[in-house]
């Protein structure tokens, strides 16, 4: 470029001809002549040249086997070491020798496979109206009261102020979805006016031609309740929701590392919903604003919430066995001692499970069970029938529940003063919870009582409670008497003329 250059300065600006720049540059007169003829100096477009190689030869053959493999399943199809040596099989099969190696081999498949692949189209940047959201939920484990479950956490983020939370749950069926919602939509008092979800399950039944989603019942109860709006991500397209899948991910780095230890999990969502809007406290990263700010300008686009709370649960008829059990997802909850093979209703949330009697009325709350053929056993329902039997009280599985020095207690007793424990001992359950009226008898029994009667006398008095005190007999011929007041004063004047008021 440098002599073309020349060529032209010393033809246009020095003034010289053509015969004497030939002379002074040793360049033909027509080469000359072209580079002065020409007007086009444009960086011609690169041309990519192809060297054929001995490969070539099996082009064919590997584009046939690579194009079969795309009706075979993903982990049954031809890697390129497996090209290699079935081209060594053929060659063999043959009687030929395959002279190339297995690095010119992957090298070929990896152009063929360039070749044959669709052009994937580019991902569209969105626009994200205020007021939408977008769901999903993403695997974490954690440990409660010191047992370690495989659960899930429901994230939920707003594109537009790039505002999100997240709650914790066992398992991601419709209950723990419908509760997150709820919890999240209750928290920051509005409901968005959009909610955008993958093909999950427990929302989706069937995906209708035109994309059109056949949705559960209950999700349709929600969506009456709260009055959003529902879009659906077309199939295997999870980046359709981008903005909650990177949250997925963020929130499980940021919330749940180290994996997080607590006693009760509804405490721990409370406290985890308050994290997140401390985390609101930063600045956008396109727009130069704090969340919390666009977030707040946000919210005006929602939709109020109803004036009537939703309750995330869903009820099922259940039958109780011969021990008062009830059955549900291969797990088995107690009932009551009265509800021996008895039709029962279940109130089934995320968290917990209630039993209803035949008259619709509350018999006991547990928590929820998740995974397979396992048992909550409550006996604060079943006391009155162990004070019948007390007996066989000795050999329940709540006796051996019990501290040891109280098991030693009961064991001396005898049936009727084991009677008179349980009946205390269910009484103050109904009036105080099971829990608490357990935890005082045996705080009773840290006082060394000898009897019953002193055992009975300390459990009133550690649960703060009047003991029973026994009526006097009092004869018919003595008159009752009138009632008159304490004169504290005299009192006082021992003590120094000290008055008081109080009589």
């Amino acid at each position: 470029m440098e002599h073309i250059y020349h060529i032209r300065y010393e033809y246009y600006v020095s003034g010289k001809s053509i015969r004497q720049i030939a002379r002074e540059t040793g360049h033909n007169r027509r080469t000359i002549t072209k580079y002065l003829e020409k007007k086009d100096f444009n960086c011609p477009l690169p041309v990519k040249r192809h060297r054929s190689c001995r490969s070539d030869a099996y082009h064919e053959t590997i584009t046939r086997w690579l194009k079969e493999d795309m009706d075979a399943p993903k982990k049954q199809r031809h890697t390129a070491r497996r090209v290699y040596h079935r081209l060594v099989e053929e060659a063999a099969r043959k009687g030929e020798v395959f002279d190339l190696s297995e690095r010119t081999i992957c090298r070929w498949v990896a152009l063929i496979r360039r070749e044959l692949e669709q052009e994937e189209p580019v991902s569209l940047p969105l626009f994200h109206p205020p007021g939408g959201a977008q769901t999903d939920f993403g695997r974490t484990t954690f440990i409660e009261n010191g047992i370690r479950y495989d659960g899930y956490h429901l994230g939920m983020a707003f594109p537009h102020s790039d505002a999100k939370f997240v709650q914790l749950f066992k398992g991601e069926n419709a209950d723990c979805l419908e509760q997150g919602l709820v919890d999240i939509f209750e928290y920051i008092g509005v409901v968005p006016h959009t909610l955008w979800f993958d093909n999950m399950a427990t929302v989706v039944k069937a995906i209708k031609q035109e994309g059109e989603r056949d949705v559960t019942d209950r999700f349709r109860r929600l969506q009456c309740h709260f009055d959003f709006k529902s879009n659906f991500c077309n199939p295997a397209a999870g980046h359709e929701k981008g903005s909650v899948e990177n949250y997925i991910g963020y929130s499980r780095r940021n919330y749940f590392v180290p994996v997080p230890s607590f006693a009760d999990l509804e405490t721990y969502n409370r406290e985890l919903l308050a994290r997140c809007v401390a985390d609101l406290d930063r600045e956008h990263y396109k727009k130069e604003r704090l969340v919390k700010d666009l977030f707040r300008e946000e919210k005006k686009w929602m939709t109020p919430l109803p004036p009537y709370p939703y309750e995330a649960c869903h009820y099922v008829p259940a039958l109780t066995n011969h021990y008062g059990m009830v059955t549900y997802q291969t797990c088995r909850y107690s009932t009551a001692g009265h509800l021996r093979r008895r039709e029962v209703t279940l109130k089934v949330g995320a968290y917990t499970v209630t039993v209803f009697d035949d008259a619709m009325r509350p018999v006991v709350t547990h928590k929820r069970l998740y995974g397979k053929n396992k048992e909550s056993m409550l006996w604060g329902p079943y006391l009155r029938v162990l004070a019948k039997r007390p007996n066989a009280f000795c050999y329940s599985g709540f006796f051996q529940h019990l501290s040891e020095p109280l098991q030693d207690f009961l064991h001396a007793r005898d049936r009727q003063d084991k009677k008179r424990i349980l009946s205390e001992l269910s009484a103050h359950s109904d009036a105080l919870g099971f829990v608490d009226a357990l935890d005082g008898l045996q705080r009773a029994m840290e006082m060394d009582p000898q009897d019953t009667d002193t055992l009975l006398a300390a459990y009133a008095f550690v649960l703060n409670r009047p003991g029973k005190i026994p009526k006097n007999e009092v004869p018919e011929h003595i008159p009752e008497l009138a009632d008159y007041t304490i004169d504290l004063g005299v009192y006082g004047a021992l003590l120094g003329g000290v008055t008081c008021d109080r009589k």
